[in-house]
């Protein structure tokens, strides 16, 4: 497998690079200190498998990936334990390794690599292995074996609470096994937003914004820093 490492630490950098020279099935064709010029790289080029770091100044392992339209395989390497449910919202992430990283650790990660197949590309667009599936306007969970339709448009708020969502309707809420990237994917990109990295909301229920949150029914969500332009962008501003 072709392979890049990214990370802004030179020592980090140097310690991956050996452990991939121990395996032989690795090929490490170019490193990074940096997200940006690694983008600027796949650009033009393609690769199977990459090792990423999330914390890197000005631009992280998170908003790297959200960059690409077709990522590879990613395993992530940090020093913080604390992103792992985030990391699994991801499809393209198969490992999360934490440093220091011990060789038995990392040849498992790469076992995972070698094992793991994208679905996207085998499954419809109503298929889901999480319990969701939907149609042009509405979306079906799984609920106690139940198939229960819900309208899109009703959707006011979808919160990230662990393994489980829970989605907010005018009339009802539901919590259902998945993880907001798995809904966002089937969600209207002119409705809904994700404004926080646990909460993804419909633009259309906002009744008030104030300083990094806005508030939808009695509910106050907050908005993170990073994802406040792209919301101001798209309100109908006067």
């Amino acid at each position: 497998m072709n392979c890049i490492i990214i990370d802004d630490e030179e020592t980090a950098r140097v310690i991956i690079q050996q452990l991939c020279s121990q395996v032989d099935e690795l090929n490490v064709i170019e490193e990074f200190p940096n997200a940006i010029q690694a983008i600027k790289f796949l650009n033009s080029s393609t690769v199977d498998l990459i090792f990423l770091d999330i914390h890197m100044p000005d631009f992280t392992g998170f908003d790297f990936i959200q960059t690409l339209k077709n990522p590879p395989k990613i395993i992530l390497i940090t020093s913080d334990k604390n992103f792992a449910l985030e990391a699994f919202e991801y499809d393209c992430i198969v490992d999360y390794l934490v440093k220091p990283i011990t060789l038995p650790r990392f040849l498992k990660a790469i076992q995972k690599a070698e094992t793991s197949t994208s679905t996207a590309s085998t499954k419809t667009p109503h298929e889901s292995s999480t319990g969701i599936s939907s149609g042009e306007n509405d979306l079906y969970i799984n609920i106690d074996r139940r198939l229960i339709k819900i309208d899109i448009p009703t959707i006011n708020i979808i919160e990230a609470k662990g393994d489980y969502i829970l989605i907010k309707t005018e009339s009802q809420n539901y919590t259902v096994h998945s993880t907001l990237k798995k809904i966002e994917e089937k969600l209207p990109d002119d409705l809904f937003l994700k404004v926080h990295r646990s909460y993804v909301i419909n633009i259309k229920k906002i009744i008030d914004i104030e300083d990094n949150s806005v508030l939808i029914e009695k509910d106050v969500i907050p908005v993170s820093r990073s994802n406040r332009p792209e919301l101001m962008k798209r309100l109908n501003l006067l």
